[in-house]
Formats: C-alpha cells, sequence, structure tokens
C-alpha cells in the first residue's frame, strides 16, 4: 500500500479497524496492533485514523510522554496506546502491558515495541510504515 498524504494514512487506518474488527475471531482476545517505523512515518496518524475506524468520537494524541493512554470505545471495549520510544527498560509499564494484553476487550495499539517484545503474542498484527519517494509511506502488513 502507497499512501500519499496524512489524509489517507488516516483513511488507511479507518478503513484497517473496520476491516480487522469485523473479524468474527477478533471478540475472542485482544486485538493487538505493533506499529513499526521510523520516527515521523505516520505511526500516530495511522492509529488516529485507527481509532476513529474503531468508532472513537474524541481525538488521540501520541503517548509519548505518557507512555500510553486509554480510550473507551464502543461495544464495551478499550483502545489502548502505547508508545515505547523513550523506554530502554519499560519497567512497570512493561506489566501494564501484560495485564492489558490478557483482557479480550482491549485493543491494542504499540508503537517502538522492541523492548516490551518479549511479552507480545505471536498472535499480534505487525504493520510496518517506511519512507517512500516523493514523501510518501508505504505499508506492509505481517499476520
Amino acid at each position: 500500500m502507497n499512501i500519499k498524504s496524512e489524509q489517507e494514512m488516516i483513511e488507511y487506518g479507518k478503513e484497517y479497524a473496520k476491516k480487522i474488527t469485523n473479524n468474527p475471531s477478533s471478540s475472542n482476545s485482544p486485538i493487538i496492533v505493533e506499529l513499526i517505523g521510523d520516527v515521523g512515518t505516520g505511526k500516530t496518524t495511522f492509529t488516529r485514523g485507527f481509532a476513529k475506524g474503531l468508532g472513537l468520537k474524541s481525538p488521540i494524541s501520541s503517548p509519548s510522554f505518557t507512555i500510553s493512554k486509554s480510550y473507551a470505545l464502543p461495544n464495551n471495549r478499550t483502545l489502548i496506546h502505547y508508545d515505547f520510544y523513550r523506554l530502554n527498560d519499560p519497567g512497570i509499564m512493561k506489566a501494564e502491558l501484560e495485564e492489558s494484553l490478557s483482557d479480550k476487550n482491549n485493543i491494542i495499539v504499540i508503537e517502538w515495541a522492541d523492548s516490551v517484545a518479549n511479552v507480545l503474542p505471536d498472535n499480534r498484527i505487525k504493520i510496518n510504515i517506511f519512507y517512500d519517494e516523493n514523501d510518501s509511506r508505504k505499508i506492509e502488513i505481517e499476520n
């Protein structure tokens, strides 16, 4: 997938959220999305669209300084957005993430997951976002 603008990234996030939440198996366990990409590739922008696609009406912001933010969603679900960019050792945040992973009603988006990779399940979705020519972005998804 090639994304040419911020608005296209938001729209892609919206559509992707609808696609994965309409999957019947998505109600049996938490949905975990790992976003992989350099600074400025659009991980948080994707998450903004993803949140809209999940039905969130309020705006979201990057949790770079707070590490995590939670948002109540329709259907008794919760979106939890983590950003481990500033943490070489996640400490207690790793325990919080493990607890979040145990609730099947959670939809979890994680940026910069290297420091917590050992607690993430194999069945997570990995979305790689790369810079492409002409300041566009390329998206590759691993399931």
